[in-house]
């Protein structure tokens, strides 16, 4: 595979919301990782070449810092998907912040290969804080929403 191409692929990684992508050709396997940062850690995306004896190399790219960690109850999300605070473009959103909610209330909807899945809320209380912004990708385990 040229390195034109190559460049061109990790762009269109970084640039999206594609968190990983393998291609197979005839030369070999080349597969990008985009992985997320720990806190305290530097941003970092991982790209690795499974080819025969090619070479391994690291793009940087800047990411906003994670959330400080906050008291109460942190809803996380339970999937993969695109977060959105309310049903449709027009309506109100579900929760804001200082909204009391009982443990089953919607909080918020994740889309998931085209799938729109309600997250309800597993804990009564009051919305403290709503980390995730309308449209943004969330993954597995990333919180959502901090319960009082």
């Amino acid at each position: 595979m040229d390195l034109r191409k190559l460049k061109t692929l990790i762009d269109l990684v970084s640039d999206s919301n594609v968190s990983e992508l393998e291609i197979t050709e005839a030369e070999g396997k080349v597969r990008i990782v985009k992985s997320m940062p720990q806190a305290m850690q530097m941003p970092q995306n991982a790209v690795q070449f499974a080819a025969p004896l090619a070479p391994v190399a690291a793009v940087a790219e800047l990411v906003p810092a994670a959330p400080e960690a906050a008291s109460g109850h942190t809803v996380k999300s339970p999937m993969v998907g695109t977060f959105y605070r309310s049903a449709s473009p027009g309506a109100a959103s579900f929760v804001e912040i200082g909204t009391t909610v009982k443990e089953g209330d919607t909080l918020c909807i994740i889309e998931a290969m085209k799938i729109l899945n309600e997250i309800e809320s597993d804990k009564s209380g009051k919305v403290a804080k709503i980390l995730c912004e309308n449209g943004q990708a969330v993954e597995y385990g990333q919180p959502m929403f901090i319960i009082e």
